[in-house]
């Protein structure tokens, strides 16, 4: 009878509404969009370019400003570098750097944090050795403010250039040889003198 079927169909149409809002809700969810905005990605690029250049200027000044205040930028080859006063005396003693460039291959992320991955190339000027042709690799994580403006967070670079290879042992003499050439040069460095005749 329609009176005792009542109960299950009034069940059945409960639960196949609730069925439809959870496949609906769900879909929803899985629309949302992840990952950054275009405005977030375009922003990181343009931070990345001003990087650059304030680094071509040796603008340390202007350079650093793009750095949040608990930043560590990880250079290779020594210790991190932790917050934006060490970053700037560390920018100050590195070697003079020419024709740095940059290309980002990949900028991801979520929300508020952001990593741009790329290499670079670059002239570094040593004051008393020949230039170095530097090129390698770097990862930038940067992370928005409540400006709205994106600041490195931290930053690693190293380069792909092989380490130098080290020096060759000086040669070890046995002792005799060693004595003899220690009276050779003592013989060597005697005072020269005239005969007065």
């Amino acid at each position: 009878p329609r009176s005792t079927l009542f109960p299950y169909t009034t069940l059945f149409r409960s639960v196949l509404m609730t069925g439809i809002a959870v496949c609906l809700g769900f879909s929803l969810g899985c629309q949302r969009q992840t990952g950054l905005s275009k405005a977030d990605r375009t922003a990181v690029h343009q931070a990345q370019e001003n990087d650059v250049k304030l680094t071509n200027a040796q603008d340390w000044k202007g350079d650093l400003a793009l750095y949040a205040e608990d930043a560590i930028l990880m250079p290779p080859n020594q210790a991190a570098v932790q917050g934006k006063t060490p970053i700037q005396d560390w920018m100050q003693a590195y070697p003079p750097i020419s024709n740095l460039q940059e290309q980002s291959l990949e900028i991801e992320g979520e929300e508020n944090l952001a990593y741009d991955r790329g290499t670079y190339s670059m002239t570094v000027n040593h004051v008393a050795a020949p230039s170095i042709e530097d090129h390698g690799k770097y990862l930038t994580i940067w992370r928005k403010q409540a400006g709205g403006l994106w600041k490195i967070s931290r930053a690693i670079f190293n380069s792909d250039l092989p380490l130098p290879a080290p020096e060759k042992p000086a040669v070890q003499h046995n002792g005799r040889r060693t004595r003899r050439h220690a009276r050779h040069r003592k013989g060597t460095h005697k005072p020269h003198t005239t005969n007065p005749g």
